[in-house]
């Protein structure tokens, strides 16, 4: 798994696995699944302003489905 978060942009990026070439795809206001272009699969989530959807614990609900094969 791969964390990336740009403080400046307040942009959270969750990445399952190596990086690969894909898409992002609107889920919700703010909240996009990242597509593997070639498999069509969902390899990570992107999360625009990380830090107000948080508030001040780390506890966060996000409406999609994610399924962790190994």
């Amino acid at each position: 798994m791969n964390l990336y978060y740009d403080d400046e942009a307040d942009y959270l990026e969750i990445n399952i696995g190596e990086y690969k070439k894909g898409y992002f795809k609107d889920v919700a206001d703010g909240i996009s699944e990242i597509i593997d272009e070639k498999t069509g699969k969902v390899t990570g989530i992107a999360i625009m302003s990380f830090k107000k959807r948080i508030d001040k614990n780390l506890k966060i609900s996000l409406p999609i489905k994610l399924e962790i094969i190994s």
